[in-house]
């Protein structure tokens, strides 16, 4: 039997002279959480609808469970998907939705009421759906992937509209669901979530695959950085001119230079600052987040 949950070979998608995705190779272990990382238009909905047989290839292949994405028909009933925000009946409770969608899936009505429970929704499961915020719109979106109980489990966006504690909850819901063997592959642009669950990453852009792999290798990988706060902003761009001028690649990202460098440049770095008459009100050696790395790996797909 396969250990994967997803495995594309030269996938592809063109409308037109335009591909929407171009010769994409990746694989997802199974019982892993996954994610799916790209700026908007890169790709990532397009691959998921071709995984969910929602639209044909224009070449390449794929798998899904073991199956050929050619024959959805054959992987769908182990698959749950919320793509592109859920759709429920507004006048309709959160629970009769469900029950609505179990009906239609020959499911199990005892699935509904541990599904509110679960996605944090159980004391709000008799309020009509047209009440819900769009956070709690999310979690019963979530609660409707869940029904069939499926292998995979494939998420777009899922924390949309989520406080932080909503998150957290999620982030800890896809947690459990992968501890349990259920393969999450979940498409995000909040990296930092992504960051702290996700065991493999695919990272597109423009319709081309950058990255694939896991976290851990993609971020030891990178090099070191500095990331300096002087004690006035205005300092900002003259601390990135001292370090280019040394040879180092530097940024500004959240009113703080980012600097490419190992630890031991660090003295040096605050000496020349201080004879330029720069105060640092901070300078921390630190590995990339996957957020700097993404956008690093971006800038280099793009050269």
């Amino acid at each position: 039997m396969s250990q994967l949950a997803i495995s594309v070979s030269h996938l592809t998608k063109k409308y037109g002279d335009r591909k929407a995705l171009s010769n994409a190779n990746f694989e997802v272990p199974l019982g892993t959480v996954c994610g799916f990382v790209g700026p908007n238009g890169s790709g990532k909905t397009t691959t998921i609808r071709m995984l969910l047989g929602l639209i044909s290839p224009t070449d390449g292949t794929g798998t899904v469970l073991g199956e050929s994405i050619a024959h959805p028909e054959k992987y769908l009933p182990r698959v749950g998907a919320m793509i592109e925000g859920p759709a429920f009946y507004p006048a309709l409770s959160g629970a009769e939705n469900l029950r609505v969608l179990a009906s239609l899936g020959g499911i199990s009505q005892d699935r509904v009421e541990p599904l509110l429970e679960r996605v944090g929704l159980a004391d709000r499961g008799g309020s009509k759906y047209k009440t819900y915020s769009l956070g709690m719109k999310q979690r019963l979106g979530i609660a409707a992937a869940l029904l069939p109980n499926p292998e995979l489990l494939i998420l777009d966006e899922p924390t949309n509209g989520l406080d932080p504690s909503g998150i957290h909850e999620v982030r800890e819901l896809m947690r459990d669901l992968a501890s349990q063997g259920t393969t999450v592959f979940v498409s995000s642009h909040l990296l930092g979530e992504l960051e702290m669950i996700a065991e493999y990453l695919v990272m597109l852009r423009e319709g081309e695959v950058i990255y694939t792999g896991t976290t851990a290798h993609l971020l030891v990988s990178q090099q070191p950085l500095l990331v300096v706060k002087p004690e006035f902003e205005v300092d900002l761009a003259r601390v990135i001119s001292i370090a280019e001028s040394q040879g180092h690649k530097s940024r500004i990202l959240d009113g703080e230079a980012h600097i490419t460098s190992d630890a031991d440049w660090a003295a040096q770095l605050n000496r020349l600052a201080f004879e330029a008459g720069i105060t640092l009100a901070s300078l921390t050696p630190v590995r990339p987040s996957l957020e700097e790395t993404f956008f690093t790996l971006t800038e280099k797909a793009g050269e």
